[in-house]
């Protein structure tokens, strides 16, 4: 009960019970459509990698093959990954703990992240094969991570 006597309104006459509820399913929201977001990603790169192991075999060297086998099956992990707080929201809906639907989806989404970098670095190698020896390509490779990694540990002192 607030100040004024009413249950569920603030000292405005506002239904705070409706504000709060609102608040509550426009952050559910932000996290499905994260998650939305990142599986359409996974998808496409998915589409992507598939469609290059399907028509492009003869080209490929079996490492080469290989390698985009890893990929897919990384994308593939991130995928799942990325549409499980889809899926985990359809079988526990309704719940009553946010805290605990933000921790699961950022575990799951924090994971579908590190198997897309993989596939990423792994699709870049590939590329990079075509030109370079195997070894200067996995390690030229780590130069968008690495400059990415530099980019967020500088990012404070940036302002």
């Amino acid at each position: 009960m607030s100040s004024n006597g009413d249950n569920d309104n603030d000292d405005h006459g506002i239904n705070t019970g409706r504000r709060s509820e609102d608040s509550l399913i426009q952050r559910y929201d932000t996290i499905l459509k994260e998650s939305a977001l990142l599986t359409t990603f996974a998808g496409i790169l998915f589409g992507f990698l598939l469609q290059i192991s399907t028509s492009t075999q003869r080209h490929f060297s079996s490492g080469d093959m290989i390698v985009l086998l890893i990929a897919l099956f990384s994308i593939t992990i991130a995928a799942c990954l990325f549409v499980m707080p889809v899926v985990y929201h359809h079988l526990e809906y309704p719940y009553n703990d946010l805290e605990r639907f933000k921790k699961r989806s950022h575990r799951f989404i924090k994971l579908g992240l590190i198997h897309a970098s993989i596939t990423l670095y792994l699709g870049l190698e590939i590329a990079l094969t075509s030109i370079l020896d195997i070894t200067t390509a996995f390690l030229f490779a780590l130069s968008p991570f690495v400059i990415v990694y530099i980019y967020f540990r500088t990012r404070k002192s940036a302002g």
